[in-house]
């Protein structure tokens, strides 16, 4: 069965590679290739096939399975959530997302740790039938009470200062506050862009990637066979140039040297923000968690000292608050 996979695979990288190549090009034009891709010398059904795979590949790139395997922290000190007053808390919050994306988990790890409860709607990457009444195109969206914010960090803030802002301002400091703000904009900036390259390096962890993926997210059965196919193809190659965008020679030195940084920006605290984590630990776990459980995110906790940090922060940020359907 493996060897029929690789040889699938090879297949499909070969036809990628021969034909494909200006598809993927440019990987922040992944959402328009989902309808105006166009591959020279392929047939039109072909083009649609392989751009709607790099734009799975693009909003899901982070997919793995780290959500799943929490309850592996269960033996290390158990630390309480920090919920905010009840009377603080909104009626209905609905959050729009791709199980794997990093983005959408970062929100998570917020609601999570606040102990908000929420509702999860798992969008199809290729149709996103189930966000065709947002201008918005992009997960995660999330609808508080009625009203829709976008984008994970202005999720965050927007919910911060409706439901923390008091609490907050009276616990911390300006410096904190400026540090919190840097961490989060390392986040955004740098460490997502190291992680892309990392889980599709080669082709078997292209392959892993794409086998959650698909198992997770909303597709149909036929969808789920091209996706993971094409989409391991596809993000192989992006990946490729992602390094080369970003500058990064060797991934996984990249991947070790973010997880460095960022333990040595805790210098010696429990979290970022002390003895509890602040919005900043919030997101680097929330980014890092679709890939713990990958080889890639193996290799982190192995080869780096992050590995304390994680397991603190998965100890304190819990069994997930969302409202089962």
């Amino acid at each position: 069965m493996r060897r029929a996979s690789s040889v699938l695979l090879y297949r499909t990288l070969a036809a990628a590679r021969d034909g494909s190549a200006t598809s993927i090009a440019l990987p922040n034009r992944f959402l328009q290739s989902t309808f105006y891709g166009t591959t020279a010398g392929s047939s039109p059904s072909r083009r649609r096939l392989f751009s709607s795979a790099i734009a799975v590949a693009a909003g899901t790139s982070l997919g793995v399975t780290g959500a799943l395997f929490a309850a592996s922290s269960l033996s290390q000190e158990v630390l309480a959530k920090e919920p905010p007053p009840s009377d603080a808390l909104p009626n209905e919050v609905v959050l729009y997302q791709y199980e794997a994306c990093p983005f959408c988990n970062k929100v998570k790890a917020f609601l999570d740790y606040y102990d908000i409860p929420y509702k999860v709607v798992e969008v199809n990457p290729l149709s996103k039938k189930e966000i065709k009444w947002s201008e918005y195109k992009k997960v995660p969206i999330i609808m508080i009470d009625g009203e829709q914010l976008n984008d994970s960090s202005a999720i965050i803030d927007k919910l911060g200062e409706k439901i923390l802002s008091k609490k907050k301002a009276d616990s911390t400091s300006e410096d904190e506050v400026d540090e919190e703000t840097k961490w989060r904009r390392w986040v955004d900036n740098h460490l997502v862009h190291v992680l892309s390259p990392n889980i599709y390096r080669n082709t078997s962890e292209a392959l892993e990637s794409f086998d959650y993926i698909t198992s997770n997210g909303n597709f149909s059965y036929m969808e789920k066979i091209s996706v993971k196919y094409a989409g391991a193809a596809a993000m192989y190659f992006v990946s490729k140039k992602l390094k080369k965008k970003y500058n990064i020679t060797d991934e996984r030195a990249a991947l070790y040297e973010a997880a460095e940084t960022w333990v040595d920006a805790l210098n010696g605290r429990e979290f970022l923000g002390g003895s509890k984590p602040n919005f900043a630990d919030l997101a680097v776990f929330g980014v890092l968690r679709p890939i713990r459980y990958l080889r890639s995110g193996k290799d982190m906790v192995d080869h780096t000292r992050i590995g304390e940090w994680y397991t603190r922060m998965e100890s304190v940020v819990g069994e997930p608050s969302r409202i089962k359907a």
